[in-house]
């Protein structure tokens, strides 16, 4: 599992692309996770999944506005990850108001989850095998915080926590 001290694994994400501009065509976009990362400060926070109750209430939302908050105090981005695919990344970004916020990002093969060592099996709730709840602080590339929850909790990797870790 990920934890202080670690480099972020090498990996794909991929981010829906709402714009067509030069070189980027509307639909899923690939995001090299080591070069995104490259030079900045990236507060990153992990769900079990899009549009589901605690995710959509509370996770999500609070990032979305701590955002200005966040950068404030440094951070260049905001992601959201999720074993989801782009296209219901960008959907329910669209619905939360995240844009020019909280860059949603899929993995919905969950093979970064993977790398991660944060997959959750929801097997036997029909819902496969997803992301445990967690944020972490990223500094070119290297974790410097990591809030992992418990399972059913929501009290460590929240927005508020974040913005204090920063």
């Amino acid at each position: 599992m990920i934890k202080v001290g670690d480099t972020l694994p090498a990996g794909t994400l991929y981010e829906f692309n709402e714009v067509e501009s030069e070189g980027c065509a509307i639909g899923p976009r690939p995001v090299d996770v080591q070069a995104e990362a490259a030079g900045k400060t990236i507060a990153i926070f992990g769900l079990p999944g899009a549009f589901t109750p605690t995710c959509s209430a509370k996770h999500l939302p609070g990032y979305v506005q701590q955002s200005a908050a966040l950068k404030a105090k440094g951070v260049d981005e905001i992601w959201c990850l999720s074993v989801n695919d782009a296209f219901v990344m960008g959907a329910w970004g669209r619905e939360q108001a995240a844009q020019g916020k909280v860059r949603m990002m899929g993995d919905g093969s969950g093979l970064y989850t993977q790398a991660l060592g944060l997959e959750l099996d929801l097997v036997a709730r029909g819902m496969g095998v997803r992301m445990q709840r967690f944020s972490m602080l990223v500094k070119d590339g290297k974790v410097t915080q990591f809030n992992l929850e418990g399972p059913g909790k929501f009290e460590v990797s929240d927005a508020e926590t974040m913005l204090k870790q920063v």
